[in-house]
């Protein structure tokens, strides 16, 4: 088939429901995820913890998630993709929900904890989901469109907030965290499991932990596809953290411009982001995952240097959609490369150790950029975002299953 012909296949009412219940997890994850950003000032306030106890908890959830990703990967290689992932969705709810009723720090750190495991559960099920619904030739743009449901899942945690919390308080904020159950029960009731999933547990001999070190770690090649996936995945994650948790601080200190509690440069950001993601997902499936990654790796590692640029606030909101474009444009694009590069009987397990152990290691950028801030100057900081992207590419142009054009 010819690459013009592909938009005109319609999807089945399936593919669909497995697109939207994907999306959905994501955005409603994310929203959960992100109430913390919105509370943090106000957990620090009423609970009065040093801000090194407050940061404790976005660490204690990204540990959550490796955790979560691991045994639910297993689960879902294991037991079925749709009733774990409906099983995670609920996890990471009630985790949520609970946080209304937390009334010290390690209450905190529990509660984040379980929302985490759920979290990271759900990210490599929705994406091992889509994997198995959808041609190949398709699965860059359709995981990204999947991943452009988390920056919605943003917008939505910021809305509530701002509506919420100067109303009710921080706890009331997480109570929308039971909202995800209603698509626990869409999902259950009316997605079915993949037929190539059905084919493959019939035949199911190894353990699961046999089957990760088999197809995961099987031999050199595949042990170097496995960590240098989660490289990229760790600047992936990195990148994003560093830059959307301290652009704003970094701008305000040099430019004196007030963005840090600003919605423009939020919508400005993530309007960026999710055109990247459209965009890359696109190139990912016409030109080859080291083509689309080459060309977005070297933009980030080049465009962090603008941000010293920014001396109004209309040229900031630009820098801050540009760099939001490349830097998070890739994040749909690994789901992808992950899918094509393993086997269903471990699709779910390698999408979520991979994204697990970047989300755990890549988390910790934050601390590593307010270390950098206090000791040296904002081209030291940038300067150690444009290595990370470098590194990226480089180990990128190392693996080998990306020299394929799937």
């Amino acid at each position: 088939m010819t690459k013009t012909e592909q938009p005109h296949v319609p999807m089945s009412a399936n593919q669909k429901l497995v697109l939207f219940s994907a999306s959905s997890g994501f955005g409603l994850e994310n929203m959960d995820v992100l109430f913390l950003s919105f509370t943090l000032s106000s957990i620090i306030a009423t609970m009065h913890v040093s801000p090194g106890a407050a940061g404790m908890i976005g660490t204690i959830t990204n540990w959550g998630m490796l955790l979560g990703g691991i045994i639910f990967g297993m689960l879902g290689d294991r037991l079925g993709r749709v009733k774990v992932f409906t099983h995670t969705i609920f996890v990471f709810a009630l985790a949520t929900a609970l946080m209304s009723i937390a009334t010290n720090i390690y209450w905190i750190y529990l509660f984040r904890l379980l929302a985490g495991i759920g979290a990271g559960g759900e990210y490599g099920i929705g994406i091992t989901l889509i994997a198995e619904a959808f041609p190949n030739r398709n699965l860059g743009k359709l995981s990204s469109i999947a991943a452009i449901g988390g920056q919605i899942g943003a917008v939505a945690a910021a809305i509530l907030a701002a509506l919420v919390i100067p109303h009710f308080g921080w706890h009331a904020l997480y109570l929308f965290g039971l909202l995800p159950i209603a698509l626990v029960f869409l999902v259950r009731r009316h997605l079915k499991e993949s037929p190539t999933f059905l084919a493959e547990k019939r035949n199911q001999t190894m353990s699961p932990l046999t089957t990760i070190r088999r197809y995961m770690f099987a031999d050199g090649k595949t042990t170097w596809t496995t960590i240098g996936l989660m490289i990229m995945t760790t600047v992936q994650i990195a990148g994003y953290f560093g830059l959307m948790n301290w652009l704003p601080t970094i701008v305000q200190k040099q430019s004196h411009l007030n963005v840090a509690g600003s919605s423009l440069w939020m919508l400005a950001t993530i309007g960026g982001m999710s055109v990247g993601m459209l965009t890359f997902g696109t190139f990912l499936d016409w030109l080859g995952p080291r083509l689309a990654f080459g060309i977005f790796l070297l933009a980030s590692a080049a465009l962090v240097y603008s941000i010293a640029l920014a001396h109004s606030t209309g040229l900031l909101l630009i820098i801050g959609a540009v760099v939001g474009f490349f830097s998070n444009g890739m994040y749909g694009g690994y789901g992808a490369v992950v899918s094509q590069l393993y086997p269903t009987a471990v699709r779910s397990s390698a999408n979520n150790i991979i994204v697990g152990v970047g989300r755990a290691v890549g988390g910790m950028s934050s601390l590593v950029i307010g270390l950098l801030m206090e000791h040296f100057n904002l081209i030291v900081v940038m300067l150690f975002l444009s290595v990370l992207y470098l590194i990226s590419f480089v180990t990128m142009l190392t693996i080998p299953g990306l020299k394929r054009h799937h």
